[in-house]
């Protein structure tokens, strides 16, 4: 019960009936989770443009913000202006932020057995996160193809002064069966720590193939953790390249020629944006929901993870408009640098580590903007049946899932995963996430207004649902 109507019920009759009155036609505070209010903010996220609008704002306008960019500079700048439009209470976190920068980028096959006279092959490729630079001439070295760590230790004594390219092809099967995500972590390893392996084992520079389920010869970028000591040059190669390396590498030697020119540069400002709808009862009390608001240079991050970013803030908007104000503060955060290291989630944790008590739960969505299915949460299996009256709100869109893990590791929240907080994600079709992840081909126009609004729609109802519930969740299992 709120405290005006705490206070009205010591009123007389008539003064009680006139403060109820006034109350409703104000819309003051949280009428609830009812069935009424839950389909209300269901129904208006589903009718509005405005996450879209601002995601063309995003990526249209600023266009790509890796971290320390004047792009990214500029994104934080455009939330925080669109959040203080709509009321919100913004605070823009200060975050220190990598700021590599990506250079000249060429590659070619430049001896084979059965090479023509005068014949070379260009190979498409682009720099790693992290990558280090070859020469401005670049270098010419021989490609030793392997397929996983075994093979490259088992090959160790050919490594010293060559090339390493590590052949592992997605699984776009897994992919079209719900299991985008294990298809990734399966190889996504070899591009995050293959150059470093390779590196420490004395090859000149790395390669890894692509990690995307569509093969239009269209390389996928992403961070690999070099070290200063071994920065060597690293890049991702096109599926189509690396698997005509390795057929020629099966007839015999083959040499590239590799020009890679990035430059890592000292450490950058920037920030998280928050942005608060403040509680009505339980104000100290928080629940996140966020995205993350930086994406690679190569495109301009419509899906990873601009549409993360809008969708939240299309929270605050699906209320605000509804005149609806939650009984605990809903927080929406944009995340910085989640791509380079997550370094705007660990800013927050560290911030408010004393304070997570206070957290009661936190959602992220960054799978992209395939069509909502439901939820995943990182909650108990005690806490999964206070959820029906929320499963029952979603249900007329398709979205009434409701899956649980120990935990999600999500980007920018397994830290506050870690410490206890419950964590909540959209499930998603990731079908065909990997196509554009991390490419050239992750734009604006890849990205369905109505799947956004269903995105508007699962997190908007979320985040009222968890910031009004009675009792508590409880915390997410230890970790």
């Amino acid at each position: 019960m709120t405290p005006v109507l705490k206070n009205a019920l010591r009123l007389t009759p008539l003064m009680a009936a006139l403060a109820t009155v006034l109350f409703t036609a104000g819309a003051q505070a949280a009428p609830g989770n009812d069935p009424a209010t839950l389909a209300s903010i269901r129904d208006t996220a589903m009718k509005s443009d405005w996450a879209y609008e601002r995601l063309a704002d995003l990526t249209d306008l600023v266009g790509p913000r890796l971290s320390g960019s004047p792009g990214a500079a500029a994104a934080v700048e455009q939330v925080a202006a669109a959040m203080r439009k709509l009321g919100a209470t913004v605070t823009l976190q200060p975050v220190k932020v990598p700021h590599w920068v990506r250079g000249a980028e060429t590659a070619e096959l430049v001896d084979y057995k059965g090479r023509p006279a005068g014949v070379s092959q260009k190979v498409v490729l682009t720099a790693l996160g992290g990558s280090g630079a070859t020469p401005a001439a670049g270098l010419t070295a021989p490609v030793l193809v392997v397929h996983d760590f075994d093979e490259l230790k088992a090959r160790a004594a050919e490594v010293k002064g060559r090339i390493v390219l590590f052949d592992l092809a997605f699984d776009q099967d897994m992919a079209e069966r719900g299991l985008a995500g294990p298809a990734y972590g399966r190889i996504s390893n070899y591009r995050v720590n293959g150059p470093r392996i390779a590196a420490e084992m004395g090859a000149v520079a790395a390669l890894v193939r692509s990690i995307g389920g569509a093969d239009f010869r269209i390389p996928h970028t992403g961070v690999t953790l070099l070290s200063d000591k071994a920065r060597i040059p690293a890049a991702a190669v096109t599926a189509e390249d690396a698997m005509l390396m390795a057929r020629l590498s099966a007839r015999g030697p083959v040499s590239m020629h590799l020009t890679l020119t990035p430059q890592t540069l000292p450490d950058a400002d920037s920030f998280n944006v928050i942005a608060d709808l403040p509680g009505s009862e339980q104000a100290d009390e928080v629940v996140i929901v966020s995205g993350h608001l930086d994406s690679w240079d190569l495109a301009t991050g419509a899906h990873d993870d601009g549409a993360g970013v809008a969708a939240a803030m299309g929270v605050f908007e699906t209320l605000k408009k509804l005149k609806l104000q939650p009984r605990r503060t809903i927080r929406v955060v944009a995340w910085m640098s989640e791509e380079s290291g997550g370094m705007g989630g660990s800013s927050y944790f560290n911030a408010n580590k004393d304070k997570l008590e206070k957290h009661i739960a936190a959602i992220e969505s960054d799978s992209g903007a395939g069509r909502p299915f439901g939820i995943q949460a990182s909650i108990g299996a005690p806490a999964m049946k206070l959820f029906a009256p929320l499963q029952a709100a979603l249900q007329p869109i398709g979205a009434q899932v409701l899956s649980r893990r120990d935990a999600l590791g999500t980007g920018d929240l397994h830290e506050i995963e870690a410490a206890g907080v419950p964590i909540f994600e959209p499930q998603v079709d990731t079908h065909a996430y990997f196509h554009y992840h991390h490419s050239a081909a992750d734009t604006l126009d890849k990205v369905n207004p109505g799947n956004l609004q269903r995105h508007v729609a699962v997190m908007s109802s979320l985040a009222w649902f968890l910031a009004n519930l009675d009792q508590p969740i409880g915390r997410a299992p230890a970790q």
